[in-house]
């Protein structure tokens, strides 16, 4: 990866609305060179998608997110892979990560509603055959996510007081 790719994505990640023409501003570089660099990442799969951060908050439409700690026994020859897999792959799960610690994968879901979470556990997580354990955690308030604050941060109101 070069210089100029990594410059590239750090700039892409805080706001993938940049163009072109932007960024080789920024970077003081060609517009050809800063397309044929995202072009290069788009082709490597080092840039995957661009997505728009939501605050669903402040939409009528609110979803409900849970995290889940899952315990699983790894198969033979494959590992955690296979059963990883067979997860990631509901449209309900949004992320899984490999964790180190006191559980294997962590699992984000989203659902219309705490029901529809609590029944993709129960009909769905928890029958896997390697699943030993799932621990819920529904996620009440997000305050920041990817690096982007939600809410507004009021200063400090107080007086300043001097001996």
């Amino acid at each position: 990866m070069t210089e100029l790719q990594l410059r590239v994505l750090e700039l892409l990640k805080e706001d993938a609305r940049r163009d072109a023409e932007l960024i080789a501003t920024l970077l003081d570089a060609s517009v050809e060179e800063v397309q044929q660099a995202i072009k290069d990442m788009e082709n490597d799969h080092i840039i995957v998608k661009y997505a728009t951060v939501v605050n669903w908050s402040k939409v009528a439409d609110e979803k409900v997110t849970a995290l889940i700690e899952v315990q699983i026994t790894p198969e033979r020859g494959r590992g955690f892979e296979g059963i990883a897999e067979r997860i990631y792959l509901y449209p309900e799960v949004k992320s899984v990560y490999l964790m180190s610690g006191a559980y294997d994968l962590l699992v984000e879901v989203e659902g219309k509603n705490l029901k529809e979470v609590a029944s993709f556990v129960s009909n769905k997580l928890s029958p896997i055959d390697a699943v030993l354990s799932t621990k819920t955690f529904f996620i009440l308030k997000k305050y920041k996510q990817d690096g982007i604050i939600f809410e507004e941060h009021e200063g400090d109101q107080r007086l300043m007081i001097s001996p």
